[in-house]
């Protein structure tokens, strides 16, 4: 049992590393191409291309990373003058309507890449097939939906409140000023 709790886990930070790893790796690359530039009055051509395209890729599964979090921007104020309940049940209709978005936007961008898409259209300067540059946006676009199906499991049956990290901080600054006035 804990070895497959084990690899849950795992698996569960999967979207974070690859985010950190794409930071890391796009920093370096383009901090590269200005020591190149500037010091050696060199070019690399392809880091400019690979470094947009790494960015490009951080962006979408940032966002996984934020849905998984429960730290997409929402207004949800309004929810503060309702009953509980309502505020549940709405934030619950708002994620099954992202989830249904969501899932057309997967069958539109799988659409585009391989029915649409040319087999033969290739990245400028890395001469890689742009098929796979695009691949991106099916694989976020799932993996958010999974995202929201898990925390919308976890909200309804297991009674967790889904709270983003920022508002977990600011209430916890709260308290904390309260206690000491």
């Amino acid at each position: 049992m804990t070895r497959t709790h084990s690899i849950l886990k795992k698996l569960n930070n999967v979207e974070t590393v690859v985010c950190e790893i794409l930071l890391a790796s796009f920093v370096v690359l383009l901090f590269a191409q200005i020591i190149a530039r500037q010091v050696f009055n060199h070019s690399l051509a392809w880091s400019e291309e690979l470094s947009t395209y790494m960015f490009v890729w951080f962006a979408y599964l940032g966002a996984v990373v934020a849905t998984k979090m429960s730290a997409h921007n929402r207004v949800t104020f309004q929810f503060k003058y309702f009953p509980a309940w309502v505020g549940k049940y709405s934030l619950v209709l708002s994620d099954l309507i992202w989830v249904a978005f969501n899932v057309y936007f997967v069958y539109l961008s799988y659409q585009f890449i391989f029915v649409f898409m040319n087999a033969f259209w290739k990245s400028q300067t890395l001469g890689v097939p742009m098929k796979y540059l695009y691949m991106i946006l099916p694989i976020a676009f799932s993996l958010m939906t999974i995202r929201i199906l898990i925390n919308l499991y976890a909200t309804l049956f297991l009674g967790v409140q889904q709270v983003d990290p920022e508002t977990a901080v600011l209430e916890k600054l709260k308290q904390q000023s309260a206690q000491q006035a």
